[in-house]
Formats: C-alpha cells, structure tokens, sequence
C-alpha cells in the first residue's frame, strides 16, 4: 500500500496569473458570442426586410438560409484588398481597426446578468459613452484617407452627424441618473428590478403610486422614445442612414473600401447596434430582471437580457424596413431643434423630482 501524501498541483499559478486568465477567458468568450450572434443578427434584419416586402429573403445556404451570413464572411475574407493609388495607406488601413476595436471595448462593461461582467465599473456609463464617442474618428478617417470626395464627404455627415445626437443622447442619459444616482450599469438595473412598473420607460403606467410617479413616468416614456430614435441616429441605421445615402454619396465614407476592411467597418456597425439595444434595455427595460420581479440566476437573467437585445434589434429592423429616408436638413433639425431642448428640460424636470419630490432618492442610492 502506498503511504498517504497530500495532493501537490503540478504548476501553481500566482493569483494574478489566475485573475489574468479568467478574465481572458471571458473576454474571448463573450467575443466569440457576439461574433455568433451578429451572423444570425445580420440574417434575421435581412429576413425581417424581406418579409416585409413580401420576400423569401436569403434561403439558399445552408438549411432556411442559416449559414448566409458564415458565406459572407469567407467571400469578404478571402476577395483581394484594394487600396486606391492617392490614398494615405496607413490610414486606410487603421480606419477600420479603430472601429473594429472600439465596437469590442464599449461591451467590457456591459452587464450580462448578475455578477456576469468583464469589469463592472463605477462609471460604467461614462465608459461606455466615452467610447462610442471615439467611434466617429473611424469613420472619420477611412473618409479621409481614401483622398476620394464622395467618402470624405460621407465622413463628415456621418461626423456631425453622431455628434449631434450624442449630446442628446448624453442629456438622456443624465435623467436616468438623477433618478438612481449611480453611475455604476449594475446599480441601474437593480433599481428597477421590482417588476415591468419599475422599469424606468414603463414607469408612467406604474398606477400604484399615482399620481406621485407622474412627472418621473412621462419624462422616462419619452426619454425612452428619445435614446431609441437617437441611437438609430447615432449608429447611421435606417431611416437616419445619410452618411451612405447611395443616391446621393456612393455608399458614403466606406465606398473605397472592399474585402477585409469593409467587413470590419460592418462589423463594428452592427457591434454598436446590438450595443445599443443593451444601452435601452440595461437603462430602460429592466436589464436581466423579468417583468414579473428580480431575477438573480446568472444563467436565467442573461437568457432574458439576451431575448430583450433580440427584441429590440427587431424594432431596429422593423424601422429600417417601413420608415422612409429622412433629408440631411430633417435630420439635424430633430435633433439640435427637438430632441435637445426636450432632453435639457427633462433633466430640469428630474432634477427637482429628485431635488424637491424625493429628496432621498440619492441618498438611497448611494448607501446601495
């Protein structure tokens, strides 16, 4: 019989090693599922617009058209890239990194479900707002360098374009805040995890603690109209697509552009839609929580939170499909003429809520 020994690890790891690789692990694993599900995004907006006008939509590849988007990606990796003669090479060839890596960075702090998170920041929503600020240089760049008039063109509409509606989209941010008082994505989501009434966009027909909650459910119904519309804006998604309006621009700031840098520039595009889509649903609709009340199973919440970005996504592509293309002028007019006096007096109006109405509402928020 052999005497007993106590168990001794072949390798032992120091805790920073061990922190290092969990946290790599979850960094590729969460990419590897946003890659997977932007291939079935990108299937199902082209089966929801051809549905609507009465199409098959893709069919052919693979059984119902299910590996459509997987052909796209071979055909992109493998055509040649061309890079025009007058083009500053460098450049051209950065522009869409920049936008491939940044649409990747803003989810480090997006929370999937209780405790599934790369970093849960305490100005997670700082973050997350830096970032897709950022994202205009790449757009920003790939028009310029191309040294072609119709991308630089397209570059600066999409430019001011995202800057227009960021501002807003800032001040809509802000009423959510005043009303938790925390920076921090998964104190927001906790907030409203008593159920579909306390989700701050349903918060109107919340008519247990009417009429005291009807300042605070008019003002997030339509700052929940707002962040939608101005996130279609603020990704160049359809009706607001202007910087690639093809009658007028060629395809806008990405028209030089083919085989892998196109399907990075596409990529980081859906990337920040899908991340929009969590944007509403984490400071809107509940985050992870169901309708019916808190949900605290990590697995069970980040099925919901996932269902919900499907939904949302399918509003974006609904959109896309029955609202026409609004002219440049429209566009900006909505947004510096309507959205942003709108969203300034909203978050007057939250701050006396919390000022005035609910002087403890921070104070709660911040003991939490």
């Amino acid at each position: 019989m052999t005497p007993n020994m106590d168990y001794v690890p072949l390798i032992t790891l120091p805790i920073e090693w061990e922190w290092t690789i969990m946290k790599l692990g979850q960094i590729l694993g969460i990419s590897v599922l946003l890659l997977i599900s932007l291939a079935f995004l990108l299937l199902f907006d082209r089966k929801v617009w051809a549905a609507v006008q009465l199409r098959k939509g893709p069919n052919v590849v693979g059984p119902f058209g299910l590996l459509q988007s997987f052909a796209d990606f071979f055909k992109f990796v493998f055509k040649e890239i061309v890079i025009p003669a007058g083009a500053n090479k460098t450049v051209f060839i950065l522009a869409p990194l920049i936008t491939f890596v940044l649409a990747f960075t803003g989810w480090a702090a997006v929370p999937f479900a209780n405790g599934v998170v790369i970093a849960d920041l305490n100005v997670g929503i700082l973050y997350l707002f830096a970032i897709s600020s950022l994202g205009v240089y790449g757009i920003i760049m790939g028009g310029w360098a191309s040294n072609s008039k119709y991308p630089f063109l397209g570059g600066l509409r999409s430019a001011a374009q995202m800057v227009s509606y960021e501002v807003s989209i800032g001040f809509i941010i802000i009423t959510v805040l005043l009303l938790v008082g925390s920076l921090n994505l998964t104190t927001i989501v906790d907030a409203q995890r008593d159920g579909i009434w306390m989700w701050h966009g349903f918060r109107i027909f919340n008519f247990a603690e009417f009429p005291a909650n009807i300042l605070v459910g008019v003002v997030m119904f339509a700052m929940l109209v707002m962040f939608f519309i101005s996130a279609l804006a603020e990704t160049n998604r359809p009706p607001f697509d202007l910087p690639e309006a093809e009658s007028e621009l060629v395809a806008g700031y990405q028209v030089e552009y083919s085989s892998t840098p196109y399907l990075l520039f596409m990529i980081g595009e859906y990337l920040n839609i899908v991340l929009m889509c969590a944007m509403v649903n984490l400071l809107f609709l509940g985050g992870w929580h169901a309708p019916w009340g808190p949900v605290d199973n990590p697995w069970l919440g980040f099925l919901i939170f996932y269902v919900k970005i499907w939904i949302q996504f399918f509003l974006f592509a609904m959109v896309k499909a029955i609202v026409p293309r609004y002219r440049y002028d429209q566009l900006m007019r909505i947004g510096w003429k309507i959205f942003l006096p709108t969203s300034l007096a909203a978050v007057v109006a939250m701050g006396a809520y919390v000022t005035f109405l609910a002087p403890t509402a921070t104070a709660v928020a911040g003991a939490q």
